[in-house]
């Protein structure tokens, strides 16, 4: 349960999962500071970690309201000569980390991973490691996504996710070592840069990097770099005259989802006597994302994406994957099904399940998870967590487009609120600012300011598709949720236009609960998916779409899976009518 190394995309051989039974107490009363808990504490629970609380894997499984928690665990520490990097995964929502008593630093933001150097902190033999989590339910503004700020979840929100939800773990290392790698292809140069900062490195002596750049175990590139500086950029050039290597014939070397093609790169400090001090394992893989003249490219060739609405939980972990294997499944069963990827609805997924996109070929709309209210704080809020997600994320060939905001949530006046415009407009430009490299929309389904794709989510027939979309004129000025799909001000500038949420039909297999429309047989679920996906196909306006979705979760019964991942019809015959679609 949880043992595969949790950051794939950077792996390292030396590490200690601290996953499995910790210590867990309550402080409703918010007495735990006053009486020093961070030196330790009595436990009131067991807690499986990484789950939450309110996860039956957890073995606590409280549906009650805790905003402030208090985790404890041991770990051991064989050697104090070496860097100890401590790692979560995710802790929702403010994490302060003591170890040994010593308060070690204080992150925020639920959704993205964190660290910290505890070498200072930690003593050979055994170790404390106690964590502060404060959560607060009811505070609208903080970045939340799909989890309720209420008691019982209700309509399209859910159950909540407090404190870890994901892996804990420490990298061991010696003091110097490698940071983070930036990779960023550029197929029309047909060479990758890559960037990197030696924050970790001591310059004074002579130390070098190699990399060493492979191809189904063909050495294309292997390079040792003299380090003299703390930044370091490099353009590696990758196609070296070699035509296959392109797509002019087939798909060459280039990442797809039909052809997954990924670089590996072992990357290696060295000293002066070329010594290897640290060594980090990674890949890229060589991939174009662009919009021009109103369609969506890949690779410099149009592309027609036939998404899913993924929400990512699971019924005994909520949040969390019971295991790595499930969130490979996920993606297997969606593409079993037809589908070329998904765009992962209100959370920021785990880094495995962005792992096997990767390998598999599935394409990736990332997404931030947000808040129901807007204030100046809120804006401070998912600021600093939206670009900790672009920054960790940034590699991942499968993430495709970027989504900041999510139908108006927590910028409910975007329409005519020029202060909310704002937001809206410096969360697009801001994501820009990190990534010219991929598509932004900002504000998926409608009231968008300046997007790069204008997402329309409409929940209606399929007559309405086939009356309401037979050009971008049409398709602007209809409103099905009778939401404007331009904030006012802004207007339509030929950009990719998708239906990116749509259908949301309910078939009740084993629970009663809600969706947008409602069938009685497997057969009627057929058909429904047939005639909104070919109506949408058929639209000479619109370029791609993302149906509502992959599985149920809890009262929301409208999957194309059961919530524990059963079919609810026949796969494959929605992969025939996903495969009828055209595909430009």
């Amino acid at each position: 349960m949880r043992e595969m190394y949790p950051r794939p995309d950077f792996k390292r051989e030396d590490w200690l999962s601290l996953n499995g039974s910790w210590d867990l107490k309550f402080d409703d009363e918010d007495q735990g500071l006053r009486e020093k808990w961070f030196r330790g504490f009595t436990k009131a629970h067991d807690i499986t970690v990484p789950f939450a609380y309110q996860a039956e894997l957890s073995t606590v499984e409280d549906k009650d309201n805790h905003d402030i928690l208090w985790y404890q665990t041991s770990f051991t520490v064989n050697e104090t000569g070496r860097s100890h990097i401590l790692n979560f995964g995710a802790v929702d929502y403010e994490a302060s980390v003591y170890v040994n008593g010593a308060h070690v630093g204080t992150h925020t933001g639920g959704h993205i991973s964190f660290k910290y150097d505890i070498t200072p902190f930690i003593m050979e033999g055994e170790n404390k490691l106690i964590l502060r989590v404060y959560d607060p339910m009811q505070d609208e503004t903080l970045p939340r996504g799909k989890q309720y700020w209420k008691h019982q979840p209700e309509s399209i929100f859910y159950t909540r996710t407090t404190g870890i939800w994901q892996s804990v773990w420490i990298d061991i290392l010696n003091k110097e070592h490698l940071d983070a790698f930036k990779f960023t292809p550029d197929i029309d140069r047909g060479s990758v840069n890559i960037e990197t900062y030696f924050d970790h490195v001591e310059l004074a002596t002579t130390r070098r990097l190699k990399m060493t750049i492979t191809f189904n175990d063909q050495v294309i590139s292997d390079d040792i770099y003299t380090i003299t500086n703390r930044y370091l950029s490099r353009d590696i050039n990758i196609r070296n005259l070699h035509t296959e290597r392109s797509n002019i014939h087939g798909d060459g070397w280039y990442w797809s989802p039909e052809s997954p093609n990924l670089f590996d790169v072992k990357c290696e400090l060295l000293d002066a006597d070329y010594n290897v001090l640290d060594t980090v394992e990674t890949y890229f893989g060589m991939r174009k994302v662009e919009v021009r003249d109103g369609k969506f490219m890949l690779n410099n060739k149009a592309y027609y994406q036939k998404l899913v609405l993924d929400q990512g939980y699971f019924p005994k972990g909520l949040m969390t994957a019971p295991d790595d294997d499930d969130l490979k499944r996920d993606i297997e069963l969606a593409k079993e099904m037809g589908f070329n990827g998904a765009r992962k609805h209100q959370k920021v997924e785990d880094p495995i399940f962005l792992y096997w996109a990767d390998r598999l070929g599935f394409l990736v709309w990332g997404e931030m998870a947000n808040a129901a209210e807007y204030d100046a704080r809120y804006v401070e809020k998912i600021n600093k967590e939206w670009i900790e997600v672009i920054d960790r994320d940034y590699n991942h060939p499968a993430i495709v487009t970027w989504i900041p905001l999510n139908e108006s949530w927590g910028i409910s006046r975007v329409a005519h609120d020029s202060r909310q415009q704002h937001h809206s407009l410096s969360m697009y430009h801001l994501t820009k600012s990190i990534d010219q490299t991929r598509p932004v929309l900002s504000n998926e389904g409608w009231e968008h300011t300046v997007s790069d794709i204008c997402g329309i989510h409409n929940y209606h027939s399929a007559l309405d598709i086939r009356q309401n979309y037979q050009d971008a004129e049409s398709a602007i000025s209809h409103t099905p949720a009778n939401r404007l799909i331009y904030a006012r001000g802004y207007e339509y500038n030929n950009v990719p236009i998708m239906i990116t949420e749509y259908g949301g039909i309910a078939y009740v297999v084993d629970d009663t609960g809600w969706g947008y429309s409602s069938v009685d047989s497997p057969d009627a679920l057929i058909e429904g998916y047939r005639d909104l996906t070919t109506a949408i196909g058929d639209s000479p306006a619109l370029h791609g779409y993302c149906y509502t979705q992959l599985t149920d979760v809890e009262q929301e019964i409208n999957g194309l899976l059961t919530y524990d991942r059963k079919p609810k019809c026949d796969l494959s015959a929605i992969k025939a009518i996903n495969d009828s679609v055209r595909s430009f």
